[in-house]
């Protein structure tokens, strides 16, 4: 793909020898080192993300970086949150992120911006990038974020972590694919890492490849990671990769998915449900039930009949060899965000997958 920034002015002998490895990089070099000095990255979030994003792009000599954070650093913090210290306990996060940036290097303009994004500011704190980073932790904001790149044809690189799994990806409204086609609701029922914890390490795993992806898009090298997205268990040590498509009705991605094409994602309400168990229990529907959730919530409550397949072992693939290919499969969760993303690399991978609407939610509040 072509580079996203022009080359800037020749560089400086300081700017020559501290970029050195770089310029030896073949599709990097003198000019791809100029596209990164001359360009704008908007980084959203300072946190367990945003911060080993922010080293590595200060690193690489990224021009103009914007840090947008309304948070104050906290001593929990610390255990991910490298680029912040303990004597920065209780500042502004933009502002220890600014001084880290400046102790790597002082010629970077970076621009604090202290404030809670919302459907009113987003535009304008987004606006005049070149590319956004998201490194924030909850679905409201990433929504916000991504919807506001698609308004202004931004890319976006996003990055999650939660316990030991991780995904990255690059959201590209232009190229075809956005965050709504991976999730097309947003999932209300998430938790965050103060509720389920997160291995500080895999923040710095994940943000080194998230700063990755900047640096290819704006310099035009390698394949980004468009209609992908990246799979880490850190347990297991296992890097696997989910083709994203555009949803139905949402037009052809322009750039090629990965593995062979998959029909648009299908669904049933609670009441279909609650029909078709009646007709299963009489053995006249055939179709496996699965619940994609933690055992601990299944725990708490789940829907008869239904088996437990955490949604990690579908997106790694460890799962898929012990669902039935000779009969349909229906998947919930608990509101519907983490069953559609299931069903879609259920689709992908050959199997006839529906998605349950509303999730348990939906099923208990109808009194089932």
């Amino acid at each position: 793909m072509d580079p996203l920034v022009e080359p800037g002015p020749p560089l400086t002998p300081e700017q020559v020898e501290r970029s050195s490895r770089h310029l030896l990089l073949p599709g990097i070099g003198d000019a791809g080192q100029r596209r990164l000095r001359n360009a704008r990255v908007g980084v959203v979030g300072a946190g367990g993300l945003g911060a080993p994003v922010l080293q590595y792009l200060a690193a690489a000599g990224i021009g103009t970086i914007t840090v947008v954070d309304d948070d104050v650093v906290d001593a929990s913090n610390l255990q991910r949150q490298v680029i912040h210290g303990v004597d920065d306990v209780g500042r502004p996060k933009v502002d220890s992120a600014r001084d880290a940036i400046a102790a790597i290097d002082p010629s970077i303009d970076v621009r604090p911006v202290r404030t809670r994004l919302t459907s009113a500011n987003v535009d304008a704190v987004l606006a005049g990038h070149d590319l956004v980073v998201d490194g924030t932790d909850n679905f409201p904001t990433r929504y916000l974020v991504d919807e506001a790149c698609e308004r202004l044809g931004l890319p976006l690189v996003w990055g999650s972590v939660l316990r030991f799994d991780a995904q990255v990806s690059v959201s590209w409204a232009a190229a075809g694919v956005t965050m709504r086609d991976l999730f097309p609701t947003p999932p209300v029922d998430g938790v965050s890492c103060a509720e389920a914890g997160v291995l500080g390490a895999l923040c710095g795993q994940v943000g080194s490849v998230m700063a990755t992806e900047v640096v290819k898009l704006l310099t035009g090298l390698g394949e980004p990671l468009l209609g992908r997205v990246l799979v880490i268990d850190a347990l297991r040590g296992r890097w696997e990769q989910v083709p994203v498509r555009r949803r139905a009705g949402g037009g052809e991605p322009s750039v090629r998915s990965v593995g062979p094409a998959a029909p648009a994602t299908r669904s049933i309400d609670v009441d279909t449900l609650a029909r078709r168990l009646a007709l299963r229990t009489d053995g006249r529907d055939r179709f496996e039930l699965i619940d994609v959730r933690e055992p601990a919530e299944a725990a708490a409550a789940s829907i008869p009949g239904a088996r437990l397949v955490p949604l990690a072992g579908v997106l790694d693939g460890s799962a898929l060899t012990d669902l039935p290919r000779d009969r349909e499969i229906v998947v919930h969760c608990a509101v519907g965000g983490r069953s559609a993303a299931a069903v879609e690399v259920l689709c992908a991978a050959g199997f006839e997958a529906t998605n349950l609407e509303g999730g348990i939610r939906a099923w208990l509040a109808a009194g089932r």
